[in-house]
């Protein structure tokens, strides 16, 4: 795979940069929310599935190995999708998960192609209320959109906020879960159920709970390694120690409409 510059790793996102340490989960709740969100979702065999800033494959690789299903992955980032592919791969799944470059918010897909739609921290980079139409357009009447991301599940002091925001994850926009709901909601979509969690994803609890002890050890032997990466995790840490404690994950789950038919009655008829 490509080989950052000591610049270039220093410039990365937290995202970009777990992904480069071998990271492979790499969303706020984790493998739990991960869990949560494909308990909720109703994929077969036979269902066409979409998820969008798929970062490595981890979610899009577990679906096509679990259900058997034909999963389309899609993320922006160059750096992204190398890896993706990689796992992809790695995991003997490229007959059933195939990966392609793809913008939220100018999804490259006809409307109604899939049956169910996922996001794992996505829309909060993004313009929110276009990213979640553009989730719901390409998602078939009746089908699912599943997201995942980050709320404040207690206020933040300015410090914690300014922090998180302004300096770990500059651009991104989120708030409480009444919040996502009305974004989701003015997209069209029915049926918006929410379930929250901790953020352990850089905790040492969840660290180990996402990656297992042996791979914990290969991400950490990894960083060790290269000067640019222990100082881009000191630089990490103490800001997301200041908003772990207020931080979690939201789970939104909510479906498209189904068309009426020409026979069915008009509301107020």
């Amino acid at each position: 795979m490509t080989r950052l510059a000591a610049a270039e790793v220093a410039a990365l996102d937290p995202y970009k940069f777990m992904a480069t340490i071998g990271k492979r989960v790499i969303h706020p709740g984790g493998r739990a929310s991960t869990r949560a969100l494909l308990a909720r979702a109703r994929i077969t065999a036979t269902s066409q599935v979409l998820d969008v800033g798929c970062g490595v494959a981890t979610t899009a690789v577990e679906i096509g190995r679990r259900f058997g299903a034909p999963v389309t992955a899609v993320d922006i980032a160059p750096l992204m999708l190398e890896r993706a592919q990689a796992n992809v791969r790695a995991a003997s799944m490229t007959g059933r998960v195939t990966v392609h470059p793809g913008d939220i918010c100018a999804l490259p897909f006809a409307d109604d192609s899939f049956d169910v739609v996922i996001a794992e921290a996505v829309t909060m980079f993004a313009d929110r209320p276009r990213a979640a139409s553009e989730l719901a357009r390409v998602c078939a009447p009746g089908g699912q959109v599943l997201a995942t991301e980050f709320c404040w599940r207690t206020p933040p002091p300015p410090e914690a906020r300014q922090v998180f925001l302004g300096q770990v994850c500059p651009g991104m926009v989120f708030d409480t879960i009444d919040d996502w709901v009305q974004v989701y909601s003015t997209a069209g979509l029915t049926n918006v159920q929410t379930q929250t969690g901790p953020f352990e994803m850089m905790t040492p609890r969840g660290f180990l709970a996402d990656e297992g002890p042996a791979h914990s050890l290969a991400i950490m032997t990894r960083v060790a390694a290269r000067p640019a990466n222990i100082r881009k995790l000191a630089w990490l840490m103490p800001r997301m120690a200041k908003a772990v404690p207020y931080l979690g994950y939201v789970l939104v789950a909510c479906e498209k409409p189904r068309l009426l038919s020409r026979d069915s009655p008009k509301a107020g008829s």
